[in-house]
């Protein structure tokens, strides 16, 4: 068994019904596929309705599950009603909601207008809880069981530098994600949340990373591996494994987690001496010296 292989039973979805926002391209669609491998129905939206046409007859063709494509705005709850009206009509209910949408960018803060803070926390954050208001009161009024599974970041609970209005909005979409898990467990309604690290997707690695404006130096310090313990990026499959497995029964009593998957980055990054790591073995040979002599020195002037 390999780490990009699938991990549950076959079947293990079979009858349920997720909706994955943001479905139709990076993550999102990976999720889906292995969802649909699994035997659940899918329904995809985003804001753009030509591409989840396209990734929903991809998945179908290559899955043979049922996919479907939603344009919906996660920005605006009257959208949102629509999109789940869309899919009782399709599939007689739904039994999970991944909130994946997102948007990002790297920019110094100093530099970022107002609207370009609006437009990452409504699409994070009122994207979130507009997903999460829309089915978990419909749950709740049918006394159905129901699992929310909202995509965090490592840095929503540390806060990140250049990438701050997503830092707020995933921040917040986490204290949803753990306040809810405390509020409506007792409906059965679990929240959980995935922190995943870098996996690379061709869309948004181009935005955050846009090479073609950096230099050869700069390129290879960023490169997302180097800060990553395991020393790789993660494959799409070990992220589609993680979230089937929580949004599957297998899960019904994990609630109110955030599972961290990026390799132990944020770990590296998150200690004051962690720099260290550059540090060449050679030179540490000196520094075990100098610690050493420094220990001598003490102990005979404490004895003086």
């Amino acid at each position: 068994m390999k780490y990009t292989e699938p991990m549950l039973k076959e079947n293990a979805l079979q009858g349920k019904t997720i909706v994955v926002t943001g479905g139709g391209t990076g993550l999102g669609k990976s999720m889906t596929r292995y969802f649909l491998e699994l035997g659940a129905n899918v329904v995809i939206t985003s804001r753009k309705f030509g591409i989840l046409e396209s990734t929903a007859q991809e998945l179908a063709d290559e899955t043979g599950g049922k996919v479907l494509p939603v344009a919906c705005d996660v920005r605006h709850y009257e959208e949102v009603m629509h999109m789940k009206q869309l899919a009782y009509e399709a599939f007689g209910q739904v039994d999970a909601v991944v909130n994946n949408a997102a948007g990002n960018f790297i920019s110094p803060t100093e530099r970022l207008s107002h609207r370009a803070f609006d437009t990452i926390i409504d699409i994070v954050l009122r994207g979130t809880y507009n997903c999460t208001l829309a089915f978990g009161k419909d749950w709740i009024e049918q006394k159905q069981k129901g699992s929310f599974l909202n995509i965090s970041v490592s840095y929503a609970w540390t806060g990140s530098g250049y990438t701050v209005p997503s830092a707020c909005a995933k921040a917040g979409a986490l204290a949803l994600t753990r306040s809810l898990a405390a509020e409506w467990g007792k409906y059965g309604i679990r929240s959980n949340a995935i922190a995943p690290g870098p996996f690379p997707t061709e869309g948004a690695w181009s935005r955050l990373f846009p090479e073609e404006a950096m230099s050869e130096e700069l390129i290879q310090k960023f490169k997302p591996e180097n800060a990553i313990p395991l020393g790789r990026v993660g494959e799409h499959q070990e992220l589609a494994n993680l979230a089937a497995y929580l949004v599957s029964d297998y899960s019904s009593y994990i609630n109110g987690e955030v599972i961290t998957i990026d390799g132990g980055e944020w770990l590296l990054g998150a200690g004051e001496f962690n720099k260290l790591r550059d540090v060449p073995e050679e030179a540490w040979d000196a520094i075990e010296e100098n610690i050493r002599n420094s220990n001598k020195k003490n102990k005979a002037q404490n004895n003086s």
